[in-house]
């Protein structure tokens, strides 16, 4: 099926949402004001939505999404940034305690943030981790075997998952095993 070509201005019509009108343009979806139910984004692979006035976006208009990711890849491989990755809002202000196995000891209290803000770090160091092995003279073996040690190592760091926002800032380690 060939796909539409919708620009910023089309208006559509939406089975469940009504009348709207495209604001935002993105690689897979849209982004639509509707008349009565506000902003929401569609998958340009919905079948349900109408066209009633088509308005074509330039084919070489580069939009804020695709000048954002490139400009994030470009310096997550040649600096040592750190991106402001934010934790879920259920743990803002929290504390976490460790309580030790000997009673007689004193429990640890620690900020949740600030220990957010340090597995965000290690999440970070390993990525960097990753671009130099990648980037190294080292032979594609042992490049291999590097990557699959750092993927077991995201593998082990994903019970913090929780105390992440977006799920696309999760820890993922090897699917299936």
């Amino acid at each position: 099926m060939e796909e539409r070509v919708l620009g910023i201005g089309s208006r559509v019509e939406h089975p469940q949402f009504g009348k709207g009108v495209i604001i935002q343009v993105r690689t897979d979806a849209w982004e639509i004001t509707f008349i009565e139910n506000g902003t929401r984004i569609i998958q340009r692979d919905f079948q349900g939505l109408r066209v009633l006035e088509a308005v074509e976006t330039p084919s070489d208009l580069a939009t804020y999404e695709k000048m954002e990711k490139s400009l994030v890849r470009v310096l997550r491989r040649f600096t040592d940034l750190q991106e402001t990755i934010p934790m879920g809002q259920r743990w803002t202000g929290g504390r976490m305690v460790l309580y030790p196995g000997d009673t007689s000891l004193k429990e640890k209290e620690i900020p949740i943030d600030a220990f957010f803000h340090k597995i965000v770090m290690v999440r970070d160091r390993l990525r960097v981790l990753e671009q130099r092995v990648n980037a190294s003279a080292l032979n594609d073996e042992d490049k291999v075997n590097i990557q699959q040690y750092i993927t077991r190592i995201y593998g082990s760091l994903t019970t913090f998952n929780v105390l992440f926002k977006d799920k696309s800032d999760y820890f993922v380690g090897d699917k299936g095993e």
